[in-house]
């Protein structure tokens, strides 16, 4: 008899309406080797059983397809042993049936030891896999943690950010209102050292007119006191060359001028009292020299004075000119803060 066509779907089909009717795994298996070995022809083995049925362990089919065996080898023993077979028939029958079964039963060992090996592999496929899921497993608690770790983190660096933020905000603000005042001050102090400027050269102008003027008085003074003390100086020698003459005069003629000498002593008391006048005066043309060498020191003294404070203008305008720098470049150095801080926008969170 030929066997029918092999049909997998059909068999698959088959086998699912028999797990309906077998819910027990045995019978379901033994229902399965039936079903294979007379309806499609196919000797069933241990490997076999187990791919189509998926069930029970693994030492579940090959039970099922020893006892089919062993069921079927007591069928045909009994089928051969009927007391109307020939009896070169029954002994070719029971040649058939016990070389079926050498068959059926090493195909059952060779199905079994490959189903082991199979189920081994798959033991070991399986414990490796559950050793993978488990590391992946503690490998995503680890990862959950870190992440929440991370989660919690980024928000208090969110919050702190927002702070910083807030901070640099006011930072800014309070630079702008610095960078207003500091303007504000920049322009006075330009005001301040323009209008410096204007005092120190007018104030300038002033001292130099007064030291040109002083030294004009001091040069006139001086050349009118030296022509006082030429004049005096000569006419005292004139005087004092006529004494010289009336005294050798009145010598010469003392006996004959004595009426006259009450006469050249009164002129001599008034030549005296000339002299005197004449000495006087000298003594004020000295005085009023020294009062002006004193009044040109005063006029000296106060142009140092000028000059100095001339000089701590100057410094004073110098020391401006510095802040001025300074606040120049602390108003750049804010400018450069404040841009790139109006350029960086907060992302939103």
């Amino acid at each position: 008899m030929n066997a029918p066509e092999f049909n997998e779907k059909q068999l698959l089909a088959d086998i699912d309406q028999l797990r309906g009717q077998f819910p027990q795994t045995q019978d379901l298996y033994r229902e399965v080797c039936i079903l294979l070995f007379f309806r499609y022809g196919v000797t069933p083995t241990t490997n076999k059983l187990y791919q189509l049925v998926r069930k029970g362990s693994m030492s579940a089919p090959a039970e099922a397809l020893g006892r089919f065996w062993e069921d079927l080898r007591d069928k045909s023993r009994v089928r051969i042993e009927h007391p109307d077979l020939p009896e070169s028939l029954k002994t070719a029958a029971g040649e058939l049936v016990a070389q079926l079964w050498s068959s059926a039963q090493a195909a059952a060992q060779e199905g079994l030891a490959e189903l082991r090996g199979d189920a081994q592999i798959q033991v070991a496929e399986a414990r490796q896999l559950q050793a993978v899921a488990e590391a992946d497993r503690d490998a995503i608690r680890a990862s959950h943690a870190l992440v929440s770790q991370t989660l919690e983190q980024a928000h208090a660096r969110i919050g702190e950010l927002e702070q910083a933020l807030a901070a640099r905000e006011a930072t800014i603000a309070a630079l702008e209102g610095q960078l207003q005042n500091a303007r504000g001050e920049n322009t006075g102090l330009l005001q301040k050292l323009e209008e410096a400027r204007r005092d120190f050269s007018t104030e300038l102008e002033k001292l130099r007119a007064a030291a040109s003027l002083a030294e004009e008085r001091y040069r006139a003074s001086e050349a009118r006191a030296l022509m006082e003390i030429d004049r005096e100086r000569t006419a005292a020698a004139r005087l004092q060359k006529e004494l010289d003459a009336t005294r050798k005069t009145a010598e010469q003629q003392a006996e004959r001028q004595r009426v006259e000498t009450s006469t050249l002593n009164q002129q001599l008391g008034d030549f005296r009292q000339r002299v005197g006048e004449l000495e006087g005066n000298l003594k004020e043309v000295t005085t009023n020299r020294d009062l002006v060498s004193d009044e040109l020191k005063t006029v000296r003294n106060l142009l140092n004075d000028k000059h100095a404070h001339a000089t701590r203008m100057e410094n004073e305008a110098i020391e401006l000119r510095v802040q001025l720098d300074q606040a120049q470049r602390k108003l750049e150095d804010l400018a450069k803060v404040a841009k790139p801080v109006r350029q960086r926008k907060p992302k939103p969170v």
